[in-house]
């Protein structure tokens, strides 16, 4: 390899000597050079080139490597996270909404409760005027008073009757008793007759008296018997009369029912929401006037993609992270959805699907909510239904492996 020495003198250029000490024409710029002096250089050989140069040409090649494989090993990390443990931005807290609508009609006379108030189970909502039902709950205690009266006026006609009945029987008794008597003379007076031992006068007398006797035991055996189905006609009028009386009770039973639901509570812990009834408006029954939001039923929907519910299965954990708060809530799958709804499927007149033709060359999943219950919730997070959220479901094998794992390491 040639070497170069390099000689500084006052007032001289420094000269290059070559391997025979020889000097060396000053080197001039590329720009310097004729096009016949830069044709009659030698090119340069390969192993001429300096390592820097050498280094400059891979180094874009290794970067790209590098920039490759670190792409692939994080693609492949994001799918493994994605389908290993699914999640969705699509997700929307929800919670049962409890409509109170007064059973009753009437004007508001009371109101203690405001717009988003947390309420307890219990609670006084709002009462409607009750003094039409006050009224209705006298009626209808009168009417039940009425009705036991007659019952009771029934209950003394059949004591009566009874009475009346055992004054007929002892009747009809004496009757028969007369009419045996009366049997017996008449016989005797006719066997005297026919043997001319006693006039045909006194058997004729005796033979009358039996027929008196005969008809005075008929008319106490129908008397008898009147006094008989007088008796069931007053226990007929008796039934009647209970049923009239268990009327009024049930009349009174329902004025007493209508009275307490002048009285609206709350039947849940809930948070009274959209509040539009005001002190002194009229309502009528049925009518929608206070919501309130069940205050332990709050849940989130996550809308999955059809393709990533393989993984999920019931019970798995899942956390849950809301739009507006940094804080994570902890969950658990619930159900799965098994039907929504297909616009394009609806059935046709003849009962079969009717599904219309779609030329697109994407097909898109369709979104199958997955419910997650809420077994945690952070301090200082406040749910409200409707609020959007972010969930992932994680695998329950791989999550009781590292407890394993970690409680080993421990």
């Amino acid at each position: 390899m040639a070497v170069t020495e390099i000689t500084s003198k006052r007032g001289e250029a420094a000269v290059d000597h070559g391997p025979a000490g020889l000097p060396v024409p000053e080197a001039r710029a590329p720009a310097d050079k004729t096009p016949d002096e830069r044709a009659a250089e030698p090119a340069l050989l390969p192993e001429a080139r300096t390592p820097a140069k050498a280094r400059m040409r891979i180094m874009p090649f290794g970067i790209t490597l590098v920039t490759t494989a670190l792409a692939g090993l994080l693609g492949w990390a994001m799918w493994d996270v994605y389908m290993g443990t699914p999640w969705t931005r699509d997700a929307t807290v929800r919670a049962y909404v409890v409509t109170m609508a007064p059973e009753v009609a009437g004007r508001i006379v009371e109101l203690p409760v405001v717009d988003n108030k947390f309420v307890h189970k219990g609670d006084l909502l709002m009462v409607i005027d009750p003094t039409n039902y006050t009224i209705a709950v006298s009626q209808a205690e009168a009417a039940v008073q009425q009705a036991q009266a007659s019952v009771q006026n029934v209950d003394a006609q059949l004591a009566v009757q009874e009475a009346q009945i055992n004054a007929s029987r002892a009747t009809l008794g004496q009757a028969e008793a007369v009419l045996v008597f009366a049997q017996q003379q008449a016989t005797r007076y006719q066997t005297l007759a026919k043997s001319g031992y006693g006039s045909i006068q006194n058997a004729q007398q005796f033979t009358s008296q039996l027929h008196q006797q005969e008809a005075a035991v008929h008319s106490a055996q129908e008397s008898h018997n009147l006094a008989k189905r007088q008796v069931e006609t007053l226990k007929a009028q008796r039934k009647s009369a209970e049923a009239t009386l268990a009327q009024a009770r049930a009349q009174l039973s329902q004025a007493q029912v209508n009275l307490e639901r002048t009285r609206i509570l709350s039947p849940v812990d809930g948070y009274v929401t959209n509040l539009l009834a005001q002190l002194g408006n009229f309502v009528n029954a049925g009518a929608n006037t206070i919501s309130l939001v069940d205050a332990n039923s709050f849940w989130v929907d996550g809308y999955f993609e059809e393709t990533n519910l393989a993984p999920i299965r019931v019970g798995d954990p899942a956390q849950v992270k809301l739009m507006g708060y940094s804080q994570i809530m902890r969950g658990h799958v619930d159900s799965i959805a098994r039907a929504i709804n297909v616009a394009n499927a609806q059935p046709a007149s003849q009962g079969v699907a009717n599904v219309n033709p779609i030329f697109t060359w994407v097909r898109l999943a369709q979104r199958i909510p997955v419910r997650v219950h809420i077994d945690e919730v952070p301090a200082g997070v406040v749910l409200s239904a409707g609020m959007t959220a972010t969930v992932q479901i994680d695998d329950r094998r791989r999550t009781a492996s590292d407890t394993r794992l970690g409680s080993t390491a421990r």
